[in-house]
């Protein structure tokens, strides 16, 4: 799951350069004797009031005709006498029988359109007035006569954009161009909302609210691409007011998922606006689509609730939205927060240019076909999935996090489990078993003053094994029984002047060398005796394992409120596997050891409230850090 959003944005990334190429390419090799003409001139009359569209209606000669051009569009939509408006204009001259005529968009529900006498194209929907329209001409149609009939229920009506007259493959690439592409974008955006909702099932609980509402954001704005295309309207335009139907019905499901996204991401904000306008949003959209239904279904009839709440107060309420989730998302943003930064770019991008283009839409009283939005929408939607990818990256880090977490838990545990069994073990027999060690060891030194020579020998061996598991019942003991019994504050480098006096002497026996750097202002509270048997048994093992010759550094400082005192040999050095192991019982890297001695080093640190680390490296040596809460009087 990790991988799944960086996947999807690499598709988008790829498909868009896949859409665009070939396009490119192709208008690169339009000659230019290929290139079309455009019309700029042509005739308009008002329709009256019961016309409905019939070439006879537009050949009453008794009525004037107006002329037109590109630089007069705005006067047909204008305070219009009537709800239509015949247009007629001449086809040039057409040299070959492959020309056609394109129109960029004719404004106006229903679309009539008549070559001479013969009906060659119509198309009427209830709900999407932006019509382009592609016609093929031949020869025969060259300076005869096209009138072109609009009808539409909010005054804006005629042609609105270029007329051209060319060759029909270079029509088609533009008109296919201007349509096709809107499809593939939005079925881009459609099959990545069902890969994600194919991959729902394996995200658990983790982000599911999230992911839900960003793949209906996702497919909400893939059908309202697809569904605003004019290719739709031109090539399946029985079905047009299916599409304005799902148009509206997008925009009104992935409103509120929109707001739950942000909610989600940047919160609930000051006096839990964001929330508030989570819960309005999605109860004006559940009315509105009460609305459309009841003019989908009435045929246009009820249609007083549609009109306020669908075509007037969505776009309203469109807009004050993407204002307040902007200032939402810059204030997130301005505090640093890095999805607030992918938010606020993404987002802003698409807020900033829907917000241009709906209000230049409402300037020009729908004159204006939204463009932009649809682009600026892939950039907005490429950092919500980054967002949602940066949070499951975050959890899979949290999960290796938990789990390391875990496995030490289990080990400490394990190890607790362990101590906790020696120790029940040691309170249990070490008296009972040093007794009769003591016993045996006073019979033995009566027996050496009788015995000769050779079972003199023997008798001393047997002391000396006597004297071992004595010292081993004491570890057992201190195990056993960690807390001490006296408390002082301890000088670090008073206690370490003894233990240097004890283990000098058996570093330089062994051929060792060893060094302390340690300041006299460092104090801890703990037991004098236990402090110094823990350190004897760590720099013993350093000494060990010199093997003839080496340095053991000693040092120590305060740093934040404890003091650390370090322990460093050049020695034989252990592998990973022997230092997981480290302070077990019966686990030793020497011949005759048991481990007790570290073990015991383990508790007398951590009766004293302190921390003991080791690293190691097979080969270069070994260092103890030991760490203690520094008391200060």
């Amino acid at each position: 799951m990790k991988n799944v959003p960086k996947a999807i944005v690499v598709l988008w990334i790829g498909l868009l350069i896949l859409l665009y190429w070939p396009l490119e390419v192709r208008a690169a090799a339009i000659q230019e004797n290929d290139k079309p003409v455009p019309i700029m001139t042509w005739e308009v009359k008002w329709g009256n009031a019961h016309d409905r569209g019939f070439i006879s209606e537009a050949k009453h000669y008794d009525e004037v005709w107006e002329r037109q051009g590109i630089d007069k569009l705005e006067n047909n939509m204008m305070n219009p006498p009537s709800g239509s408006l015949w247009t007629r204009l001449t086809i040039p001259e057409i040299q070959e029988d492959n020309d056609a005529i394109r129109f960029e968009n004719i404004k106006g529900q229903h679309i009539v359109i008549y070559l001479e006498d013969q009906k060659v194209y119509e198309n009427y929907h209830y709900n999407y007035d932006n019509n382009a329209v592609l016609l093929p001409l031949t020869m025969e149609n060259s300076n005869q006569k096209l009138y072109v009939w609009a009808e539409n229920t909010d005054g804006q009506m005629g042609i609105y954009g270029t007329v051209e007259v060319g060759p029909y493959s270079v029509l088609q690439g533009e008109f296919m161009r201007n349509g096709l592409l809107d499809v593939i974008l939005g079925a881009t955006f459609l099959f990545t909302a069902l890969a994600m909702l194919s991959c729902t099932f394996f995200l658990g609980k983790f982000y599911t609210g999230l992911w839900i509402s960003l793949i209906i954001v996702i497919s909400s704005i893939g059908t309202m691409i697809i569904t605003y295309s004019p290719f739709l309207y031109t090539f399946y335009q029985i079905h047009g007011n299916l599409y304005s139907v799902l148009f509206d019905l997008s925009m009104l499901t992935g409103m509120p998922a929109l707001c739950y996204f942000f909610e989600q991401v940047i919160g609930s904000g000051p006096y839990r606006i964001f929330t508030k306008l989570r819960k309005f949003q999605l109860m004006y959209s559940m009315v509105a689509i009460l609305a459309l239904i009841l003019y989908f279904v009435s045929s246009g009839e009820w249609d007083l609730f549609y009109v306020l709440l669908v075509q007037k107060g969505n776009g309203i309420i469109l807009v004050i939205l993407l204002t307040l989730l902007m200032i939402g998302t810059v204030t997130k943003a301005l505090q640093r927060d890095r999805e607030g930064i992918l938010l606020a770019a993404g987002y802003g991008t698409f807020a900033l240019v829907s917000i241009a283009e709906l209000v230049f839409y409402y300037q020009r009283n729908g004159m204006y076909h939204l463009l932009w939005w649809k682009w600026a929408i892939v950039i907005f939607i490429v950092s919500l999935i980054a967002i949602l990818g940066n949070r499951f990256a975050e959890k899979h880090t949290k999960v290796i996090e938990y789990s390391k977490e875990l496995e030490l838990f289990n080990n400490e545990l394990q190890r607790s489990e362990k101590m906790e069994i020696i120790s029940e073990l040691a309170a249990s027999v070490a008296h009972e078993v040093r007794n009769p060690l003591q016993v045996t060891r006073g019979f033995l030194q009566l027996m050496t003053e009788q015995e000769d020579s050779k079972n003199k020998g023997y008798v001393r061996i047997a002391l000396e094994e006597l004297d071992r598991a004595s010292g081993i019942i004491t570890d057992f003991l201190t195990f056993a029984k960690p807390e001490f019994d006296h408390i002082i504050s301890l000088n670090i480098a008073d206690e370490f002047d003894h233990i240097e006096g004890i283990l000098v002497p058996m570093a330089n026996l062994e051929g060792g060398k060893i060094t302390t750097d340690i300041p006299p202002d460092l104090w801890i509270r703990g037991n004098s005796s236990k402090f110094k048997q823990a350190f004897i048994n760590i720099i013993k093992n350093s000494i060990e394992a010199l093997q003839g010759s080496g340095q053991i550094d000693i040092w120590a400082y305060a740093q934040d409120g404890t003091v650390k005192v370090h322990v460093r040999d050049n020695g034989e050095g252990m592998d990973e596997e022997a230092l997981v192991r480290l302070g077990e019982p019966y686990f030793s890297n020497k011949i005759k050891g048991t481990g007790l001695g570290m073990m015991v080093t383990f508790r007398i640190v951590e009766a004293m409230h302190g921390e003991i680390t080791f690293t190691s490296t097979k080969g270069v040596g070994t260092e103890a850090v030991v760490t203690f809460a520094e008391f200060v009087e």
